[in-house]
């Protein structure tokens, strides 16, 4: 009986031990092939600490979600929802807030944001000639929640760049049911970035753009609040990565030569958990820019730049249905608010390098547009570091 019994401990040990060869390669397996993003090529922004997952969904209640859509040799275009919290949002609005850098864009929904200083939808993204479709869709959307079964009215917030250099934007192929699906995919957690969602077709300092998100998390002695930000980028300028004028060292610059063009968009989506109203919302968003300036972006005639920033703190929320006359809700500060300023620069800079680390090369109308030459600049940022040494 001892023999048998020794022969079966010992099978059942060599079952576990292979079980755990097999997941660790797994774990190997899954991490090689997993988008790497700015930080693993050494970049670095800033002073101040990302969340989680470096991500806008470090902000508690914010969610993402995408709808791609790669069609024939033409089309590449898609839908990026961003949901401030779980519940109903018209019934359970957010402060908000919009900044217009450049107003070369189609913004929908961005008067009422200026007169009430709330926002009632998810936010979208897409291109520019959907964005009509792609508003009907989202009203429709919140006119069917439960809820709002006697709402005559909503506020659709829907964004845009245009990615008509990728994409045959003229066929204005995105469906009702494509939006839907990217609201409805939304999830908190890791956000997919690069050639996804309303950033499939868009093109960045003349490389592949597309999504990209970060986020920064003050410590506890300034508030423990999170400010994520997320970036559908567009636009042109001279890039600048950690501070390395990439843009002229490999020779990519606007107005370079008389073909070449700095137009372009960049939509900015800054959430955070911080206790805001609406002018002190708009006051981060302004910062926001600055973020975007350091990564080399110029706001060029034809860019259409935008910040919509929003707070999701529980408290501050503005309830449809309002059983009494005033609120009193908890605020910040205005001398508190610098902590967030530069969370919000770092966060936006991060995002929109992340995009571009995070993008693909993109052969498409006719055109290809390639990736950012990712081991190039790994070796510039090590050549500085070695330099710094000497």
């Amino acid at each position: 009986m001892i023999q048998p019994l020794a022969q079966t401990m010992k099978s059942k040990l060599f079952s576990i031990i292979s079980w755990i060869i097999l997941f660790c390669s797994y774990l190997n397996i899954h991490a090689q092939n997993e988008p790497k993003r700015a930080r693993d090529f050494g970049c670095s922004f800033g002073v101040m600490q990302p969340g989680k997952y470096n991500a806008i969904t470090d902000v508690p209640g914010v969610s993402v979600g995408h709808t791609t859509i790669v069609e024939n040799e033409d089309v590449r275009t898609g839908v990026t929802a961003i949901l401030p919290h779980g519940e109903n949002v018209f019934q359970s609005k957010v402060p908000a807030a919009i900044y217009i850098g450049n107003g070369f864009g189609k913004l929908i929904g961005i008067s009422q944001v200026e007169e009430l200083g709330n926002i009632e939808t998810p936010i979208l993204l897409t291109n520019t000639l959907s964005v009509p479709q792609v508003s009907d869709a989202l009203a429709d959307y919140m006119l069917d929640l439960e809820g709002n079964e006697k709402v005559r009215s909503v506020n659709p917030i829907v964004g845009e760049t245009n990615d008509g250099y990728l994409n045959n934007i003229r066929k204005k192929v995105i469906q009702p049911s494509q939006t839907r699906e990217a609201i409805l995919t939304a999830r908190s957690g890791n956000v997919a970035e690069g050639n996804v969602g309303a950033g499939t077709g868009t093109v960045c300092f003349g490389y592949k753009g597309g999504i990209g998100t970060s986020s920064r998390k003050l410590p506890k002695s300034l508030g423990n609040y999170h400010v994520g930000v997320l970036a559908q980028t567009n636009f042109g300028g001279t890039l600048i990565i950690d501070g390395i004028k990439v843009g002229e060292l490999l020779g990519r610059y606007p107005f370079k030569t008389t073909i070449e063009k700095g137009d372009g968009s960049c939509m900015i989506v800054v959430a955070t958990d911080a206790p805001l109203d609406t002018r002190n919302l708009k006051r981060l968003a302004k910062r926001a820019i600055l973020g975007m300036a350091k990564t080399g972006g110029i706001m060029s005639n034809g860019s259409g730049d935008y910040v919509i920033a929003f707070s999701s703190h529980p408290d501050v929320r503005v309830p449809y249905h309002r059983p009494n006359q005033t609120m009193s809700v908890p605020l910040i500060h205005n001398e508190h608010m610098s902590p967030l300023f530069m969370a919000v620069i770092e966060a936006t800079e991060e995002a929109i390098i992340n995009s571009l680390f995070a993008a693909e090369t993109m052969r498409s109308n006719g055109v290809v547009v390639e990736s950012l030459p990712k081991e190039r600049i790994e070796q510039l940022l090590k050549n500085r570091t070695q330099n710094k040494r000497k």
